[in-house]
């Protein structure tokens, strides 16, 4: 889906609100109404969640908004958005539309966070991303480092507790679920963390802890503690993690099936 398409189904979406509530009116004629592309109004968002209140040292609102709202106007991010924006609407049975992942989805907001605060990494613009690393582990309690590499179409679904290390992968196509830690063993430097491939499914609470690659379409089921790599097309479960079947899909991400009698 392209930018002008999804931006005007956001204002369709929006439009209906207003019609029906007087306090869906009033926000979003400050969150929406004023902006004429979907990297504004979620520039936007991400400032007024992120930004340091006026007693505190920090970026204010106003140039967090053009900082990010630059970031955002590059047409590979906002591909980006809109694929995250496209898998929670498909993914999510709670997803009513685009218009509230955007508003108020903690784990959507997190990863577009965290992919403005990788683009300041990779320009040198350190401080930045580290503040935005800090200001959204506070606000949305979710915590990815700014080198982490993550894919377009990932869903981070209810989103609280999801730790993401410096060195991990996060290909296309991903669904994680709350309470995941993609962690490092200890105090090894260099390359330390997990490499999750196409279409695997991270159930809730979920440990994946080391340099170990999680083969593409696999899944991990909830609360498991994964110490060693995943064969591709491989559901494990257990403290420490085993292969226990196959899931049903190529894209156990894209079904979101959390059962492993597959």
């Amino acid at each position: 889906m392209k930018t002008l398409e999804i931006w005007s189904e956001i204002k369709d979406e929006a439009n209906t609100f207003i019609k029906n509530d007087e306090d869906a009116s009033i926000f979003l004629d400050t969150y929406l109404e004023p902006f004429e592309t979907l990297g504004s109004a979620l520039s936007f968002k991400l400032s007024k969640d992120l930004a340091c209140d006026e007693n505190q040292e920090g970026f204010s609102q106003n140039y967090l908004f053009q900082e990010l709202d630059k970031t955002f106007g590059d047409e590979d991010i906002i591909a980006g958005v809109i694929k995250d924006l496209s898998a929670v609407k498909k993914r999510d049975p709670a997803a009513s539309g685009y218009l509230m992942t955007l508003l108020f989805s903690k784990g959507f907001l997190a990863l577009q966070a965290h992919r403005a605060a990788n683009k300041f990494i990779v320009s040198k613009k350190t401080f930045m991303a580290l503040y935005l690393q800090s200001q959204s582990s506070k606000n949305y309690g979710v915590d990815i480092h700014p080198s982490a590499s993550i894919g377009n179409g990932v869903m981070l679904d209810h989103a609280t507790g999801i730790v993401i290390g410096e060195t991990s992968v996060v290909e296309d196509d991903v669904s994680i679920f709350q309470g995941v830690t993609l962690g490092g063993t200890g105090k090894i430097t260099g390359d330390r963390h997990p490499k999750v491939r196409k279409g695997v499914l991270i159930s809730a609470g979920a440990k994946i802890i080391g340099n170990v690659e999680i083969g593409e379409g696999a899944k991990v089921a909830a609360g498991s503690v994964v110490l060693e790599d995943v064969e591709m097309n491989t559901t494990v479960a257990g403290v420490p993690a085993i292969a226990v079947g196959k899931p049903a899909t190529d894209s156990p991400a894209k079904t979101v099936d959390h059962s492993i009698k597959d």
